[in-house]
């Protein structure tokens, strides 16, 4: 798989990630509500050098889905933790965390799979070289 796929993938992963730290921070007061996280950093680490399978080209539809996505990477609760707060396992500090963390991921990959289609589009005009 091309460098620029997986790119695109780790962009469908942050914005599902996105939104999953997004319900999180909203719902730090709920009592009983469960922190959910995202996986996927295992299936990229497992699969760095080989070739990850990719059966839909639709990979936001994980947000619709939110608990099985065929893009690669799941939305799973996490009942690793005891209550932080008192009223359910949300760590405000470590959802910040993880958001600024999901940003610079998401701006890095973003600036990559810009940069490629700029060169393609330098080539097309004939501007350069690919």
């Amino acid at each position: 798989m091309s460098s620029v796929k997986l790119l695109q993938n780790l962009l469908d992963y942050c914005a599902v990630k996105n939104k999953v730290i997004a319900k999180n921070i909203s719902n730090v007061g709920t009592q009983g509500y469960k922190r959910e996280d995202v996986e996927f950093k295992n299936l990229l680490d497992e699969n760095s050098n080989s070739i990850l399978r990719i059966s839909s080209n639709k990979h936001l539809s994980a947000v619709n889905n939110p608990v099985q996505s065929d893009s690669g990477f799941n939305v799973v609760l996490d009942d690793s933790k005891e209550m932080t707060t008192g009223i359910n396992n949300v760590d405000i500090e470590q959802e910040m965390s993880e958001l600024a963390e999901n940003t610079l991921r998401f701006r890095f990959a973003s600036r990559k799979v810009g940069d490629y289609y700029k060169s393609i589009q330098n080539v097309i005009k004939g501007g350069g070289r690919f």
